[in-house]
């Protein structure tokens, strides 16, 4: 049975429709259970922090409700304090990859800095939704048959 998913919090992972379906495909495939944002970020827009136990909607780069998340754990850390145990949670390849990708990413949405504050945020899958059954067909493995606890 579905969640009712009218009170949680929406958002989508990345800065582009491109970078938020890839992203949410590394989620679903079970690739990705990490994430991480400036700490200035959550500032600037007044979005609320990330709270263990709080479940989110993940929307796909259309903006559909494509799947529920909880926060498992949560931590602020200058950017060069980040260690590869994180940046592997997150699915973007190995840490010299992971570093050079943020690097640009907070370049190109607000400015990078080694020593900025970022918000690492660990996270479960918690339900599929309707937009996001499609995509998790196309990257479960065979025989997964699409269910997640």
């Amino acid at each position: 049975m579905p969640s009712n998913t009218a009170d949680l919090l929406r958002f989508s992972f990345g800065d582009s429709p491109a970078l938020a379906d890839e992203l949410l495909a590394l989620v679903l495939a079970g690739k990705k259970d990490a994430t991480c944002a400036a700490v200035q970020h959550f500032k600037d827009d007044g979005e609320p922090f990330p709270q263990v136990g709080r479940r989110d909607v993940v929307l796909n780069g259309a903006g559909e409700e494509a799947c529920v998340i909880e926060t498992v754990s949560v931590e602020v850390l200058p950017f060069d304090a980040i260690t590869p145990a994180f940046t592997d949670r997150e699915g973007e390849g190995p840490y010299a990859e992971w570093r050079a990708g943020h690097e640009a990413y907070f370049a190109r949405n607000g400015g990078f800095s080694p020593d900025m504050e970022i918000v690492c945020e660990i996270f479960r899958l918690v339900e599929v939704l309707p937009a996001g059954r499609k995509l998790l067909a196309a990257v479960a493995p065979t025989g997964a048959g699409g269910a997640i606890a």
